[in-house]
């Protein structure tokens, strides 16, 4: 027997001679409550997500083991397109086919549209409302704290030694401060962890998370075993069925350009948003930042849809409301079609426009999930596969680290210089311009997630009047 067969042999199973499972079965309607649940609480980015389903589905519910929801993970992070959602998708998928992933990935997207639509008239009718403004300088400050906490939470559970930690470090110091590109970064920690699985698998591949503990045998063996009784049959690969897939999800994909060519044709700004973010969709990885800074480029000086500082505020709604951040996309398309309303009311227009980019943006990542997940799951068992995909999670904990600081230097600071030398790019905020009210909040949030271990929905509540009180108490004292 050769060296590579043994390295990829399975070790044996620590929790063989564990007893029967302590867990329950998961019928579809307890599934469809804890999905709106975990859409209700998906605040603070995907990092913070990823922590509420981690929460919910493996330590509380024990719905799927450890295991199988880090492999599910590394698989959505290689895609285009908001990971939370797509390992929502992927999770309901695992435990009730088809249906159960359409109605997970489309409950985790739907408050945060409905939030979004609502800002977005908001902010198109009313822009100049004080109240608007007021609510916004409390929420972003909040979301500092909901960002750390997520980035803690996934770290602890994703940098299982220091060989994992350094991958962070490497990965946020090359996008930090060197520019490196996401998918530069993804496939290089690949490479590492997949050489490294081969000669050092205790390294790579199992093994407690860095501040966290090792997951107990029995219990994911107990989970998976369950899991299993409930019949697996649709998670087996088939070309027949990959055709199937395709074929649907590619028709549903196109179901919006073929009403907006029968309605309007192809001259509108209607097919310019949905062939716009549809190519978004399938080229910008690394999550809503990467879109952020494409989807500017192209709306603002390509098709002149907005300003560049609107694209700013739309960040800021998507990271205060729940649901994945791409979801800024939708309040792109919503100004795009509301400032170019063709022969409709605006309102109705931009409602369309904002209907038809979440409609593009989140069907590819239903296409990418059913197609590619069977596949997926067949290489579980994929000792030098799992090493490579437990390099890039590693990886991507140094990434969001990355979006963190990005997200509290322009928070807490008025203006943000960059500084460039010797090929690095350093972020450098102009103290003067610190914003003591904000960075206060930040600190109550802070203090309300990690001391008060306050609910993130109350603590976002509790910031956002914060924030109006404090701007009430300046206007009086003017």
């Amino acid at each position: 027997m050769n060296d590579a067969t043994t390295a990829n042999r399975a070790p044996k199973d620590p929790g063989a001679e564990c007893a029967g499972p302590a867990v329950s079965a998961v019928t579809f309607g307890e599934a469809f409550r804890l999905w709106v649940k975990v859409a209700l609480n998906s605040f603070g980015g995907p990092a913070g997500q990823i922590a509420v389903m981690h929460r919910y589905l493996v330590e509380e519910k024990r719905w799927i083991s450890e295991g199988r929801f880090l492999h599910a993970l590394n698989y959505c992070m290689l895609l285009p397109g908001p990971e939370a959602q797509q390992l929502a998708t992927y999770i309901g998928w695992l435990l009730h086919r088809t249906w159960g992933g359409i109605v997970a990935g489309t409950l985790f997207v739907l408050p945060g549209a409905l939030a979004i639509w609502v800002l977005s008239v908001l902010y198109a009718g009313y822009q100049e409302v004080r109240l608007v403004q007021w609510i916004f300088f409390g929420l972003k400050a909040a979301v500092l704290a909901v960002v750390v906490e997520a980035v803690i939470r996934i770290g602890k559970r994703a940098l299982k030694n220091r060989v994992m930690t350094a991958l962070a470090a490497l990965a946020f110091v090359g996008i930090f401060l060197f520019d490196v590109p996401f998918p530069a970064i993804v496939l290089g920690a690949a490479a590492v962890g997949y050489v490294g699985g081969r000669y050092r698998p205790d390294i790579f591949s199992g093994g407690a998370g860095h501040g966290g503990k090792k997951a107990d045998p029995c219990t994911e063996q107990a989970v998976d075993r369950l899991l299993e009784a409930g019949g697996l049959e649709h998670t087996r690969p088939s070309a027949g069925r990959a055709l199937g897939v395709a074929a649907t999800w590619l028709l549903v994909w196109a179901l919006p350009f073929a009403l907006i060519l029968f309605f309007q044709g192809s001259d509108g700004v209607f097919f310019q948003i949905a062939a716009f973010f549809s190519k978004a969709a399938v080229v910008t990885f690394g999550g809503a930042y990467a879109v952020l800074a494409y989807a500017a480029q192209m709306a603002v000086d390509t098709f002149g849809w907005m300003q560049p500082h609107e694209m700013l505020d739309g960040l800021g709604m998507a990271e205060t409301t729940p649901g994945p951040l791409i979801m800024v996309l939708q309040f792109v398309g919503y100004l795009a079609a509301f400032r170019n309303p063709g022969g409709l009311d605006p309102l109705w227009a931009g409602t369309l426009g904002a209907a038809v980019t979440t409609w593009v943006t989140f069907a590819p990542c239903f296409l990418w999930i059913f197609l590619g997940a069977p596949y997926i799951e067949a290489l579980r068992g994929n000792r030098n596969l799992s090493a490579a995909l437990s390099a890039i999670t590693a990886a991507v904990v140094g990434v969001i680290l990355n979006l963190a600081v990005w997200f509290t230097v322009n928070t807490v600071f008025g203006k943000v210089d960059e500084l460039r030398a010797l090929g690095m790019h350093l972020l450098v905020p102009v103290w003067g311009t610190l914003n003591l009210p904000s960075l206060a909040i930040a600190v109550f949030a802070t203090l309300a997630i990690f001391r008060w271990k306050l609910s993130m929905l109350k603590t976002i509540a509790a910031s956002a009047a914060l924030g109006v009180v404090y701007q009430l108490i300046l206007r009086m004292a003017g």
